[in-house]
């Protein structure tokens, strides 16, 4: 388990508290262990219990029901508390704007035990003469219902990547002399997906003998020679078996998209070739790359041989927008700059912990920033050539202004303005607020841009092409968030920013050393919407870097 899977049961156990009206100081309690453990600087499943009993703020008794999760995923004061809830009610905590106190009212007051049956009093209205919700708040609590059920199913990503790679792995052991690849939308690095594909060449007694020796559960459904099954977390894998000649053309039909191979069929036919490749070279294309086979111009651009040569994971040299003990990050700012040098082999990292109104994370009053401040000349000297960029993530405010007055955001080497508060305004307004903000002169890069949680929250509404517009009219780099929830800028609107010459930055917002590695989820996503090395911003080498910087400072 990781820190934070341990964490959501400590915040499971404080909401149930809550929802009984058990001790206040002790459901707060929980509520702290709960943030506690996420902020461990190491793995609680490989600790012991000496040595997280002696972490600040945890001691023995939390320790204790740590280690009791870790063994069996729960304890027993949780497990109480569960015992008498309905699951309907467990399954309300997990919406978004739905906390024990207004679930308190829903049960109580208005006898409703399920999410359908919130859904459905949503739908009648019966949520608006109940105290403390009303008409928008009736609204988002249905929008939240749909979203969750929308989403039931997908996975991100990043979260099958791991076990994808281990079926692989054992199915390459297990037939060494037959051709194993992904497929499907795993293959072009869809962010989310609702299974993972893979397609062999081989006999199909051998591969389901190979799949009976992971010992999962699957089916084989003989008519469309394929085989099911869910591993050890659950996540789906598809498998399609087929002869070995005629592998690279299924290989290039179940990659897809629908949309890419019905434009190729309007080429000519998919002939059963010895490759990829040849195949695409028989329908007088270039090869395109997996993950650039969506709908759009591609075919045209292979047509006439001027694709993209993409960017990848070794093309970055430095990591920018990333979090430190000075706001809400695990790591110290040595810690994560010496990770950056040493682990990653990078050439600089730029440091954008929160600004001052960003209070909830701990964000940086003036003096704190002198003091951090002080504290990167001292590292630089000392790491040197390796530099750290004094950067900030600056909240933009609701009326589009950046946190702090100029004369603080002149010192800075680049400002990542991103928003965090006031997420529900309508599309006009959203958008006025995001172009003021890209508009003031300090604003380097805009982080974040819609704000959306994959699979959790959608982002903010936006007229894009004006946003991206605004960007290339001020030379305002878009970020791609990089962590796995957020992979935003979306990849579907980074080919019309590259059009307008907007460059991107593929920024982890890593808030622990371990969160650098998420760069790779972002070269995923850039890669997807034709990023090249050379557009993008954290691709540039320490010169060329310093040179941007100090352009666009003046």
């Amino acid at each position: 388990m990781t820190n934070k899977d341990i964490a959501k049961v400590f915040k499971l156990c404080s909401q149930l508290m809550e929802l009984y009206n058990e001790n206040p100081f002790r459901t707060k309690a929980m509520a702290s262990a709960s943030f506690r453990i996420d902020k461990l600087p190491f793995s609680a499943s490989q600790s012991d219990l000496e040595t997280l009993s002696d972490q600040p703020n945890i001691g023995k008794s939390t320790a204790e029901k740590i280690i009791q999760v870790i063994s069996t995923g729960t304890f027993p004061e949780l497990e109480k508390l569960i015992s008498k809830t309905p699951e309907g009610i467990l399954e309300m905590l997990k919406i978004k704007g739905l906390g024990p106190k207004k679930i308190q009212i829903i049960w109580n007051e208005l006898q409703i035990e399920s999410v359908g049956e919130l859904y459905y009093a949503c739908n009648e209205n019966r949520l608006i003469e109940a105290k403390g919700f009303g008409l928008k708040t009736q609204e988002d609590i249905k929008k939240a219902i749909e979203f969750s059920i929308a989403n039931q199913g997908w996975y991100l990503f990043a979260k099958v990547m791991p076990s994808s790679l281990e079926v692989i792995q054992h199915l390459e052991k297990q037939l060494p002399l037959s051709p194993i690849s992904f497929t499907g939308d795993y293959r072009r690095k869809v962010e989310v997906l609702q299974h993972v594909d893979l397609i062999i060449a081989a006999d199909s007694k051998e591969v389901q003998k190979a799949v009976k020796a992971m010992e999962f559960e699957f089916d084989v459904h003989t008519e469309t020679q394929k085989i099911s099954f869910k591993d050890q977390n659950g996540i789906p894998f598809e498998i399609t078996i087929c002869s070995p000649e005629l592998y690279a053309k299924e290989l290039l039909i179940s990659t897809g998209s629908a949309a890419h191979i019905e434009q190729l069929e309007q080429l000519g036919t998919i002939d059963p070739l010895n490759s990829e490749e040849e195949i695409y070279k028989s329908l007088g294309l270039a090869y395109i790359e997996p993950e650039l086979r969506e709908s759009g111009n591609i075919i045209e651009l292979a047509k006439e041989d001027k694709l993209p040569t993409l960017i990848s994971y070794s093309d970055l040299k430095g990591t920018l927008h990333n979090h430190t003990t000075y706001s809400d990050g695990v790591h110290s700012l040595r810690e994560m700059a010496n990770y950056c040098k040493e682990d990653l082999g990078l050439e600089y990292l730029g440091v954008c912990d929160h600004s001052k109104t960003a209070v909830y994370a701990n964000g940086l009053q003036v003096e704190r920033l002198e003091q951090q401040w002080a504290e990167i000349d001292q590292l630089n000297q000392q790491l040197s050539p390796f530099k750290i960029f004094k950067g900030i993530e600056s909240d933009i405010l609701s009326d589009g202004s950046l946190d702090y007055p100029d004369e603080i955001l002149a010192k800075f080497d680049f400002v990542v303005a991103s928003i965090h508060s006031n997420l529900k305004m309508d599309e006009s307004k959203a958008t006025e607020r995001i172009i003021r903000a890209i508009e003031n002169p300090y604003t380097t890069i805009l982080g974040h841009p819609t704000g959306r949680l994959l699979l959790s929250r959608a982002g903010y509404p936006l007229d894009f092409k004006k946003v991206i517009d605004a960007c290339s009219a001020n030379q305002v780099v878009i970020e791609i968030n990089a962590n796995p929830l957020r992979l935003d800028l979306d990849w579907r609107w980074h080919h019309y920013a590259l059009e307008k010459g907007v460059l991107l930055s593929i920024n982890p917002d890593a808030h622990r050393k371990e969160g650098f590695l998420d760069m790779e989820y972002g070269v995923y996503v850039g890669r997807k919407g034709g990023l090249t090395k050379e557009k993008c911003l954290n691709a540039f080498n320490l010169d060329q870097i310093e040179s941007y910087f100090n352009s666009k400072k003046k």
